[in-house]
């Protein structure tokens, strides 16, 4: 496999347990195990596949996720997104150039987290699911990556009506309230 040194995505994939809206992470495996290091399921694409193709390869490599619906949301293309002193142990261990630029076209998908098993894999020590409320300090610039994720899923949720992805087939009036008070952060008054 010819690995595109330059070029990679990243996956900001969504799913609500009836309470909270949670993100996808992973923990990426560390030279030193006493380190742990957070990040959004992502990696380099091939040199002979599209973005698309890339980042359903990447994510199911990662996560064991499959047949998910994923969609572009925005490239990152900081000439020091990688660069980062606290990133380049890993990435030591894992790209022959380490301190190359990368450019990455980020993904954001929306799932129901019961009807979809994870499970690590590639150099991932452990993929879970996180409160977006308590998301621990991410590797690279995927604390950004998570933001920008969050606005884009909020404009989407009020122009577009997105949303309804995360939840069941069947749902009450008190599961689509409490979605969209978590994903907008306002309260809703149930009598209007």
């Amino acid at each position: 496999k010819n690995i595109n040194p330059n070029v990679s995505v990243d996956c900001v994939v969504f799913g609500f347990d009836n309470q909270k809206l949670n993100v996808l992470l992973i923990e990426q495996k560390m030279a030193d195990k006493e380190k742990v290091q957070f990040a959004l399921p992502g990696d380099l694409i091939l040199e002979d596949e599209g973005l698309d193709a890339a980042a359903n390869r990447v994510l199911y490599e990662i996560s064991g996720l499959s047949g998910i619906f994923l969609r572009q949301f925005k490239a990152f293309g900081d000439p020091n997104r990688v660069s980062d002193i606290k990133d380049l142990e890993w990435l030591k261990s894992y790209r022959s150039n380490p301190q190359a630029r990368v450019i990455t076209v980020a993904y954001l998908a929306l799932i129901k987290m019961d009807e979809f098993e994870t499970n690590a894999s590639s150099f991932a020590e452990r993929v879970f699911w996180q409160d977006v409320e308590e998301v621990p300090a991410l590797a690279f610039d995927h604390s950004r990556i998570l933001e920008e994720a969050l606005e884009r899923l909020r404009d989407d949720f009020q122009n577009h009506r997105t949303g309804f992805e995360l939840l069941p087939d069947r749902f009450t009036l008190g599961q689509i309230q409490r979605l969209y008070e978590i994903i907008l952060g306002v309260e809703l008054d149930k009598r209007n």
